[in-house]
């Protein structure tokens, strides 16, 4: 997430030639991609726990639980 967010940084000041924001733009779309589907797999992994039901996270039921 951070190396996504230097390229956009660098291609939003126009600091990169254009070769490089090509490249620059791949990276970006290859990153975006990672992410999403690291996201998918955490939010299969919570549809596991939860039995396919999301719950909305509660901090004060978390902090109640640490009592």
């Amino acid at each position: 997430m951070q190396e996504l967010e230097q390229l956009v940084a660098q291609m939003e000041a126009g600091e990169l030639p254009l070769e490089a924001s090509v490249a620059a733009y791949k990276r970006g779309s290859e990153l975006v991609k990672f992410c999403a589907a690291q996201l998918d797999k955490v939010d299969s992994q919570v549809k596991l726990l939860e039995g396919d039901m999301l719950k909305p996270f509660q901090a004060t039921d978390a902090a109640a639980g640490d009592d």
